[in-house]
């Protein structure tokens, strides 16, 4: 005899239950917690050799294409970060709405094939266009990822947990220029984006086939973290006109934005420039400048990045204002080395003097990342993540690298082959810039996140 419709409909919704409480049991046990947060940090780690490797490769790029410096900052700053950028909003609220592990395989494979595509550009214009195709791709990444982070690790340890996936970035930079600058110098620069490109594609295999999406807000569910009653996973995503008023109303969120804008300005204009001033300024060769970088932004920048997050879980016990104060101390406090380091001539005292900004520079990543998933409702996470990184990309990859560049050339009249060294040097006071946001953000924070539902000792 044939059942009602109800029936059915019942049956089926038991088996979702049944479905959702598993995924939520598997998401909750240490074991695979760590599993997806390394998967992730690998993709966040793919994600950025492909888009660092640029650094690498900007000297041979340029002398092949005939290109100006105002010309290369372009390619490598606002080219990439307008796609990058605007594209990951619209991305972001799919995500606060469907699969999001899913969202990451297709980025994933994406941005691998169009850094492939890369190597076979016959012209500046062509370069362009599949440098827009690797942002395209990319722009899909990072905001379902924070969201997926913020789901399967709870706020007191969300900023350690954080702190890992931030390593992508250092590891990101870690191989772009330790391998990146061997196979430049003995494959050439279209090999190299072969190489670095074709291993995206099994990281998006590896995504599909071997994480699960969590439920929304399982972290604070399972361990009773949150002042809500944990319906709010299953409500419906706001509009991204509330989700953007939402974070200019509130102080804390607004501050650390401007804040991690300005460390963004920075740090990518450092980050893609440092190369051709080592090679124009000390006369390294792209091997030479492979290992130092690969040692210094890659194995020292990854610790202090590791560190930030673990540094500001540790404070935040005594007083959550320190998840933002640790970041203003360190952005403020490295200034001074930085001014020298360029300001030096013998390589080997300016590389001991850079040690101190090379543990710094990363230090803003973790705390930034895992307080604006605690200061937004959960269906807002990858929205409010997205839009974070699309005012720091914007402004800080679209024009940090961009105003090297016409510096550089500005400056090239009075300074000759050492335009680029004082460019530099100009950006690196935009750190006390930085820093005096992150203070503010700490004026508000314990009244925001008290706002946002979350417990604040």
């Amino acid at each position: 005899m044939d059942r009602s419709a109800a029936e059915l409909v019942d049956d089926r919704s038991g088996l979702g239950g049944m479905r959702d409480r598993l995924r939520e049991r598997i998401a909750a046990t240490p074991r695979y917690r760590w599993y997806a947060l390394g998967v992730l940090t690998l993709v966040y780690t793919s994600s950025h050799v492909d888009r660092q490797i640029m650094g690498i490769l900007l000297e041979p790029i340029k002398l092949e294409l005939g290109a100006s410096d105002t010309q290369m900052g372009f390619l490598i700053g606002l080219t990439f970060a307008l796609f990058y950028a605007t594209l990951g909003m619209p991305i972001a609220m799919l995500a606060d709405r469907s699969n999001r592990r899913n969202i990451i395989t297709a980025a994933v494979s994406m941005w691998s094939v169009m850094t492939v595509a890369c190597a076979y550009v016959g012209s500046f214009a062509q370069l362009v266009l599949t440098r827009i195709g690797v942002g395209v791709g990319e722009a899909g990444s990072s905001p379902p990822s924070h969201s997926l982070v913020a789901d399967l690790f709870p706020p007191q340890t969300r900023g350690t947990a954080m702190g890992v996936y931030a390593l992508g970035v250092n590891f990101g930079l870690l191989i772009a220029y330790l391998a990146g600058g061997w196979m430049s110098e003995h494959w050439g620069w279209r090999a190299t984006f072969i190489a670095v490109g074709l291993p995206g594609v099994l990281i998006a295999l590896l995504v599909y086939l071997t994480t699960i999406e969590p439920n929304r807000g399982a972290s604070e569910r399972v361990t009773g973290l949150s002042e809500g009653d944990g319906s709010e996973g299953d409500s419906k995503a706001p509009s991204f006109r509330h989700v953007v008023a939402y974070m200019w109303r509130v102080r804390s969120v607004r501050h650390t934005v401007f804040g991690s804008t300005l460390a963004g300005f920075v740090g990518y204009g450092f980050v893609l420039w440092m190369p051709s001033f080592l090679i124009r300024s000390h006369g390294l060769s792209p091997t030479e400048v492979g290992i130092t970088l690969a040692l210094m932004t890659g194995v020292v920048g990854g610790l202090g990045t590791f560190t930030a997050g673990r540094l500001a879980d540790y404070l935040a016990e005594r007083d959550v204002r320190w998840r933002v104060w640790v970041v203003a101390l360190a952005k403020a406090g490295y200034v001074p080395f930085l001014a020298a380091f360029f300001l030096i001539d013998d390589l080997w005292t300016a590389l001991l003097v850079y040690l101190i900004p090379a543990f710094f520079g990363g230090f803003y990543l973790a705390p930034t990342f895992a307080l604006i998933q605690s200061l937004v409702s959960l269906r807002m996470r990858a929205l409010a993540a997205s839009i974070t990184l699309f005012v720091l990309n914007i402004i800080g990859m679209g024009f940090g690298p961009q105003m090297v560049g016409i510096l550089s050339d500005l400056f090239a009249p009075r300074f000759g082959n050492e335009s680029l060294r004082m460019a530099l040097f100009v950006l690196c006071f935009i750190n006390l810039w930085c820093a005096l946001h992150y203070y503010l953000a700490g004026r508000t924070l314990k009244a925001d996140l008290q706002a946002a539902g979350q417990h604040v000792t």
